[in-house]
Protein backbone atom coordinates (compact mmCIF):
# COMPACT_ATOMS: atom_id res chain seq x y z
CA UNK A 1 0.00 0.00 0.00
CA UNK A 2 0.89 3.66 -0.35
CA UNK A 3 0.16 6.27 2.30
CA UNK A 4 -0.16 9.95 1.47
CA UNK A 5 0.12 12.67 4.12
CA UNK A 6 -0.70 16.29 3.29
CA UNK A 7 0.58 19.36 5.08
CA UNK A 8 0.62 23.11 4.63
CA UNK A 9 -3.04 24.05 4.63
CA UNK A 10 -4.31 27.05 6.52
CA UNK A 11 -5.98 30.44 6.38
CA UNK A 12 -4.83 33.14 3.98
CA UNK A 13 -6.31 36.38 2.66
CA UNK A 14 -7.23 36.77 -0.99
CA UNK A 15 -4.22 37.43 -3.18
CA UNK A 16 -1.93 35.55 -0.84
CA UNK A 17 -0.02 32.31 -1.26
CA UNK A 18 0.18 28.90 0.34
CA UNK A 19 2.30 25.86 -0.31
CA UNK A 20 0.93 22.38 0.18
CA UNK A 21 3.12 19.33 0.48
CA UNK A 22 2.37 15.63 0.21
CA UNK A 23 4.67 12.91 1.49
CA UNK A 24 4.28 9.39 0.15
CA UNK A 25 5.35 6.35 2.11
CA UNK A 26 5.00 2.61 1.86
CA UNK A 27 5.22 0.92 -1.52
CA UNK A 28 6.07 4.14 -3.35
CA UNK A 29 7.64 2.22 -6.22
CA UNK A 30 4.06 1.55 -7.34
CA UNK A 31 3.45 5.21 -8.05
CA UNK A 32 3.42 6.62 -11.57
CA UNK A 33 1.94 10.03 -10.82
CA UNK A 34 0.77 12.18 -7.94
CA UNK A 35 -1.50 15.16 -7.79
CA UNK A 36 -4.20 17.12 -6.07
CA UNK A 37 -7.97 17.30 -5.99
CA UNK A 38 -10.11 19.63 -3.93
CA UNK A 39 -13.64 19.70 -2.64
CA UNK A 40 -15.55 22.66 -1.33
CA UNK A 41 -18.67 22.28 0.83
CA UNK A 42 -21.67 21.37 -1.29
CA UNK A 43 -19.61 21.05 -4.46
CA UNK A 44 -18.27 18.22 -6.57
CA UNK A 45 -14.72 17.05 -6.11
CA UNK A 46 -12.52 18.93 -8.57
CA UNK A 47 -9.21 18.12 -10.26
CA UNK A 48 -6.48 20.62 -9.40
CA UNK A 49 -3.20 19.30 -10.75
CA UNK A 50 -1.12 16.26 -11.50
CA UNK A 51 2.54 15.46 -12.14
CA UNK A 52 4.02 12.33 -13.63
CA UNK A 53 6.93 11.29 -11.46
CA UNK A 54 9.11 10.44 -14.43
CA UNK A 55 9.20 12.36 -16.66
CA UNK A 56 7.75 15.33 -14.84
CA UNK A 57 4.85 16.23 -17.12
CA UNK A 58 2.40 18.53 -15.38
CA UNK A 59 -1.32 19.12 -15.84
CA UNK A 60 -3.68 21.68 -14.31
CA UNK A 61 -7.36 22.27 -13.95
CA UNK A 62 -8.65 25.29 -15.85
CA UNK A 63 -9.52 27.23 -12.69
CA UNK A 64 -5.97 27.11 -11.31
CA UNK A 65 -3.87 27.26 -14.45
CA UNK A 66 -1.36 30.09 -14.26
CA UNK A 67 -1.73 30.48 -10.49
CA UNK A 68 -0.75 27.07 -9.10
CA UNK A 69 2.47 25.16 -9.73
CA UNK A 70 3.04 21.50 -8.95
CA UNK A 71 6.50 20.05 -8.41
CA UNK A 72 8.04 16.83 -7.18
CA UNK A 73 11.08 15.58 -5.32
CA UNK A 74 11.45 11.94 -6.28
CA UNK A 75 14.29 11.36 -3.82
CA UNK A 76 12.06 12.48 -0.95
CA UNK A 77 8.84 10.99 -2.39
CA UNK A 78 7.12 14.33 -2.03
CA UNK A 79 4.95 16.51 -4.21
CA UNK A 80 4.26 20.18 -3.57
CA UNK A 81 1.62 22.58 -4.78
CA UNK A 82 2.54 26.26 -4.77
CA UNK A 83 -0.66 28.28 -4.78
CA UNK A 84 -0.42 31.97 -5.66
CA UNK A 85 -3.00 34.70 -6.19
CA UNK A 86 -5.46 32.77 -4.07
CA UNK A 87 -9.14 33.57 -4.34
CA UNK A 88 -12.00 32.89 -1.92
CA UNK A 89 -13.32 30.32 -4.40
CA UNK A 90 -10.13 28.29 -3.85
CA UNK A 91 -11.39 27.51 -0.37
CA UNK A 92 -11.70 23.74 -0.08
CA UNK A 93 -10.25 20.60 1.40
CA UNK A 94 -7.27 19.65 -0.74
CA UNK A 95 -6.50 15.97 -1.21
CA UNK A 96 -3.23 14.48 -2.34
CA UNK A 97 -3.69 11.61 -4.77
CA UNK A 98 -1.51 8.95 -6.32
CA UNK A 99 -1.89 6.92 -9.47
CA UNK A 100 -0.27 3.52 -9.70
CA UNK A 101 1.68 2.34 -12.70
CA UNK A 102 -0.84 -0.48 -13.04
CA UNK A 103 -3.73 1.97 -13.39
CA UNK A 104 -1.77 4.13 -15.81
CA UNK A 105 -1.06 1.21 -18.10
CA UNK A 106 -4.47 -0.46 -17.87
CA UNK A 107 -7.03 2.35 -17.98
CA UNK A 108 -7.85 5.29 -20.17
CA UNK A 109 -9.35 7.74 -17.70
CA UNK A 110 -8.76 11.43 -18.18
CA UNK A 111 -6.29 13.20 -15.91
CA UNK A 112 -9.15 14.85 -14.07
CA UNK A 113 -11.12 11.67 -13.50
CA UNK A 114 -10.91 10.64 -9.85
CA UNK A 115 -11.13 6.97 -10.87
CA UNK A 116 -7.61 7.26 -12.18
CA UNK A 117 -6.20 7.66 -8.66
CA UNK A 118 -5.67 4.67 -6.43
CA UNK A 119 -4.40 6.41 -3.33
CA UNK A 120 -5.87 9.36 -1.43
CA UNK A 121 -4.67 11.36 1.53
CA UNK A 122 -6.86 12.54 4.39
CA UNK A 123 -7.01 16.09 3.11
CA UNK A 124 -5.90 19.49 4.33
CA UNK A 125 -8.12 22.56 4.67
CA UNK A 126 -7.33 25.70 2.71
CA UNK A 127 -9.40 28.77 3.54
CA UNK A 128 -9.09 32.01 1.60
CA UNK A 129 -10.78 35.02 3.14
CA UNK A 130 -11.93 37.99 1.12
Amino acid sequence: QVQLIESGGGLVTAGGSLRLSCAASGRTFRLYAMGWFRQAPGKEREFVSRINLSPGNTYYGDLVKGRFTISRDNAQNTVSLQMNSLKPEDTAVYYCVGESLRTYTSTDYANGDSRRYDYWGQGTQVTVSS
